[in-house]
């Protein structure tokens, strides 16, 4: 199959996943009396992280575990900056008080606590544990709040109900289904994409740094993209958000923890992600809580300005690389 018919597959298993996904999310959260965000930050952003987990642990295998790290930081700069720039340029994000309090610090702690464990150039087994045992805090921590917010996600399930009386079994099954293979199909997709663009890219000459840390992170992340940006068009914005968060904080927390502790060996940390993408991404996840605080929301300016960041940090690593 050439390159761009891989890729054309790959963005056409993306947007039909991505339907799927919000679909299946969006009615499940309702049919379980849990606020839409709580499904959006657990299940959806565990299910659209797989292509991560995949490169990771095939990375590992190989041992290559540190390209892992690249492609992990690159895509949680994709998140913050593109994908959630994007979304705040089609649309102003009014933030709920639980998503400023807790969602957006933790996503900001457990990218400098990645800076912290990988200061000495590389992640051993202990780190490895130490961040999936943030990342099952963050998910306990989740439930708990969520509990606090349950009597409007209860009063929009009763209302539900009562319009689908005597069929909700069915179609709760119909809404797992859709979201089970929803999520297979975006991974499918994710793949297919990033098979092509490499592919493609190296036909070109583009080094495999820079095919790491841009096409093989936009390629992961293109989940999140499409996830994010399509719930955001279809006014489910509590699953995109939610979404948006948990992959950040479970690509480094779950994803990447996994990956160093099926490592045969410590992963090395590259020297040009920890001097520099890493750094960035904890200045960027630091430096965007105070924006998001700001209001309670992401206003259209602020969007374009996080969307304009990540085509300067594009163009730096274009030319550090050249």
């Amino acid at each position: 199959m050439s390159s761009a018919l891989l890729i054309v597959v790959g963005l056409a298993g993306l947007l039909g996943g991505a339907e799927l996904v919000v679909r299946g999310g969006t009615g499940l959260a309702l049919r379980l009396g849990l606020a839409p965000i709580v499904i959006g930050v657990t299940i959806v952003a565990v299910g659209t992280s797989m292509p991560e987990l995949a490169i990771g642990i095939d990375a590992a295998r190989q041992g290559n575990a540190g390209l892992a790290v690249g492609n992990i930081v690159g895509a949680n700069l994709i998140n913050l900056l593109l994908v959630l720039g994007l979304s705040a340029l089609i649309s102003p994000i009014a933030l709920e008080t639980r998503t400023v309090r807790f969602d957006l610090p933790l996503m900001a702690a457990a990218s400098l606590l990645l800076l912290v464990v990988a200061l000495d150039g590389t992640l051993g087994r202990l780190d490895g544990l130490v961040l999936v045992l943030f990342g099952a805090g963050y998910t306990l921590g989740i439930l708990r709040t969520s509990r606090r917010e349950s009597t409007t996600a209860r009063a929009e399930y009763d209302e539900h109900v009562r319009q689908d009386a005597g069929r909700t079994p069915a179609r709760t099954w119909r809404d797992v289904v859709s979201l089970v293979v929803g999520i297979a199909v975006i991974v499918a997709g994710a793949t297919l994409l990033v098979d092509g663009a490499v592919d493609a890219a190296r036909s070109f000459g583009v080094s495999d740094a820079v095919i790491g840390l841009t096409i093989v992170a936009l390629g992961t992340t293109a989940p999140e993209l499409v996830t994010t940006v399509l719930s955001t068009i279809r006014g489910d914005r509590d699953i995109a958000l939610g979404n948006l968060l948990g992959s950040s904080v479970y690509n480094v927390a779950i994803i990447l923890g996994i990956t160093i502790l099926v490592s045969p060996t410590a992963v090395h940390v590259p020297d040009e992600v920890l001097g520099g993408d890493l750094l960035l991404l904890v200045a960027a996840g630091l430096a965007s809580v105070p924006v998001f605080v700001s209001g309670s929301r992401i206003t259209r300016l602020e969007g374009g300005l996080f969307v304009a960041a990540y085509g300067g940090y594009l163009s730096w690593l274009l030319t550090s690389q050249g």
